[in-house]
């Protein structure tokens, strides 16, 4: 699937960390049968690649990413494994290298700026990562982006929750959010699948809300 496809999947991308490796497969299951099968599970934890490989290999449905992918040596790490996308809170010019030179996993890397949006469409990625998105100006930066770089297309991430995911969704540039409000911490850590599942359900009603 190319970054496109990805990012037009559902309206939410979950950003998950998983501390726990017993949690790996309800949480992602929970997700995926809620309708939010595009999954970014973070490098932020020492069990980040073997939760990888567990939700790649039990979870059907699963569209699987890596999140929080800094270095070169990284994204061969997470693309060895199978994933189908990875995604960069911002971006190096290594990690750009590396991306386009070998890897079989697109990149979403991560903008803030007119300026890095527009080294970001230099190199190639007009799909990209706004975040952090609240703290770099939120919906008026991204209305501001839209008419003078009307190709970079973006998945904000970074402070947003159900009430605010609205808002993104309705602007022209924008073709799905990031949030960590599908996973709150209290229900992965009680093992309250059914409420994460009922979070993902809210949230892929986002996009048919503002059709309608």
């Amino acid at each position: 699937m190319t970054l496109d496809q990805i990012m037009r999947t559902a309206p939410v991308i979950p950003v998950i960390v998983i501390d726990d490796l017993d949690h790996a497969l309800p949480l992602a299951s929970s997700l995926v049968k809620g309708g939010l099968k595009v999954l970014e599970i973070t490098l932020r934890t020492p069990i980040a690649l073997d939760a990888i490989k567990i939700i790649k290999a039990e979870v059907e449905g699963a569209i699987l990413g890596a999140g929080t992918v800094l270095t070169p040596k990284q994204l061969e790490a997470v693309a060895a494994l199978g994933c189908q996308f990875a995604v960069s809170p911002g971006f190096t010019p290594a990690l750009l290298d590396a991306a386009t030179a070998s890897s079989p996993c697109p990149l979403l890397p991560g903008a803030a700026t007119a300026s890095e949006v527009m080294q970001l469409l230099e190199r190639g990625y007009d799909r990209q990562k706004f975040f952090p998105a609240e703290a770099a100006g939120g919906t008026a930066l991204l209305k501001s982006l839209a008419s003078p770089l009307p190709e970079a297309k973006f998945c904000p991430t970074g402070g947003i929750d159900l009430a605010k995911a609205e808002a993104y969704l309705a602007l022209q540039n924008v073709l799905c959010v990031g949030g960590s409000w599908v996973v709150p911490k209290d229900a992965v850590l009680a093992g309250d699948w059914p409420r994460i599942e009922a979070l993902a359900i809210e949230a892929c009603r986002l996009r048919s809300n503002i059709r309608s």
